[in-house]
């Protein structure tokens, strides 16, 4: 195992934080967007209306058991496994790294919730309104930050395929709590930033040790798409599985999509950051001392 160059090391450490920093811009961006902007109010409206509005016969019995997969106890559990996973690998930095990031993510979001308190916009859904302190979405970091936490402490050659289920699951869970009506679109993107930044930061850290970091004792790293591939298939599937969804009832799904074009997008764009932050961390993991 080589040591990785110290200048190799303070240029990532330097993309990193920057990362970090631009992530808080865009989470303060979100907020005020969310909560000062009749544009920004009116799509989490309108889209959360897409999703309270879908068939409850199946959507019911599924939303609730993919929301509480992020329940307190769950997460625990999950994040405990995550981080025996690289203790048993050898890597405590790893293992420091993902307790760092699943606590920081969540005290954060526990902080930012009464902090940013405020009423929403009232979109007549009467019990379905959401908390005041809704944002961010509490299950939603926690979903994320398994994702990312699971991609940082897998093998290199595992991480693809980590980044594929993990981000599959940051999508599932953020899904199961805007159905059941829990939160507003702009409270799950929040919480996913809120876990990038944390990502970041953590990264920041291991990346600045000198000399600490190593390569891969000369194995290959993974081709970026072979890295990229599994969340391909991933979102090829999950498409597919729509689609046959859409084929069952053609008119129907097609008068609700025209109805709702702002679920439509905002869901996609829920589902594209989900798998693409997964992703994004094992590209960026690829290169040695990772």
């Amino acid at each position: 195992m080589r040591p990785l160059p110290s200048l190799e090391m303070t240029r990532r450490a330097r993309l990193a934080l920057t990362g970090t920093l631009a992530g808080l811009v865009a989470l303060v961006a979100l907020w005020a967007a969310a909560f000062h902007t009749p544009i920004g109010a009116w799509l989490d409206v309108v889209t959360r209306r897409g999703y309270l509005g879908l068939d409850r016969g199946p959507v019911d019995r599924i939303a609730p058991a993919l929301a509480h997969l992020c329940d307190p106890l769950p997460f625990a559990v999950i994040g405990a496994l995550l981080v025996a996973v690289a203790l048993v690998r050898g890597r405590p930095d790893l293992a420091l790294g993902a307790a760092v990031l699943l606590a920081g993510a969540s005290v954060t979001t526990q902080l930012l919730k009464p902090l940013v308190e405020a009423p929403r916009v009232a979109d007549l859904f009467g019990t379905t309104q959401v908390s005041l302190s809704a944002w961010p979405s509490g299950h939603s970091t926690a979903a994320m930050s398994l994702a990312l936490a699971a991609v940082l402490v897998a093998p290199p050659r595992r991480r693809p395929l980590a980044a594929a289920g993990g981000g599959a699951f940051a999508v599932a869970v953020p899904f199961g709590v805007l159905i059941i009506g829990w939160h507003q679109p702009s409270d799950v993107l929040a919480g996913y930033l809120v876990a990038g930044i944390w990502t970041l930061a953590m990264l920041t850290a291991l990346w600045a040790r000198p000399g600490r970091a190593t390569a891969p004792g000369g194995r290959s790293l993974p081709r970026v798409e072979t890295t990229v591939a599994p969340t391909v298939i991933a979102a090829a599937v999950a498409a597919a599985a729509f689609g046959l969804g859409v084929l069952a009832r053609p008119s129907a799904a097609l008068a609700y999509a025209q109805e709702h074009t702002a679920f439509v997008a905002g869901a996609s764009a829920i589902a594209v950051a989900g798998l693409g932050l997964a992703a994004g961390l094992a590209l960026a993991l690829r290169r040695p001392g990772a």
